[in-house]
């Protein structure tokens, strides 16, 4: 599956950058290899310039008019571009949500082992969804229900910024939390 899904990321990364005979336009601008400016040129000239040189004319900014080609190395082109989106997605930051289920009838040791673990969480900065889950006839009684969910919410006040109120949804009363920002 991973050499699919690869190769399907390069078919993609291709089929937006012309090259050699599939720039399909009379001239081009054209930049040498080192950088250098060479000017507007028919593309078949460019073309037999960069085949001259062993190279390849890759369309660079396909929008300008005329469009900017440069010759250089494909293959390494596009393996510097697969690099850039790799180092882009490394570095990008996902929010992870953590969740913490109780049921109405809690015991009081472990709503408080529960609430370490969402403290411990918090302080770690992740994003907590607090979900008490009604079994049977405990449905009768929502107000327990949110009495302990607020009581969740008052007790992690000083570590916690409330995103999403309490609310039912089904047999299941939702909140989401997150840590507060350490200055």
């Amino acid at each position: 599956m991973n050499l699919e899904g690869s190769a399907a990321k390069e078919a993609a990364i291709r089929s937006f950058v012309r090259a050699n005979h599939r720039i399909r336009v009379p001239q081009v601008r054209c930049v040498r290899a080192d950088g250098s400016m060479i000017g507007v040129l028919a593309t078949r000239d460019a073309l037999k310039m960069a085949m001259d040189q062993g190279l390849d004319l890759v369309e660079i900014s396909p929008s300008a008019v005329p469009p900017v080609c440069k010759i250089m190395d494909f293959g390494k082109y596009m393996y510097e571009e697969a690099r850039k989106k790799k180092q882009a997605r490394k570095h990008q930051h996902s929010q992870v949500i953590k969740e913490m289920k109780y049921h109405s009838n809690v015991a009081e040791h472990d709503y408080q082992t529960k609430l370490n673990h969402v403290q411990e969480f918090l302080g770690k900065g992740y994003k907590i969804k607090v979900t008490l889950t009604f079994r049977g006839r405990e449905g009768a009684h929502k107000e327990l229900g949110f009495d302990l969910v607020n009581r969740v919410l008052k007790d992690c006040e000083q570590l916690c910024t409330v995103d999403m109120e309490p609310k039912m949804m089904g047999r299941m009363i939702m909140a989401m939390i997150t840590g507060k920002a350490k200055n």
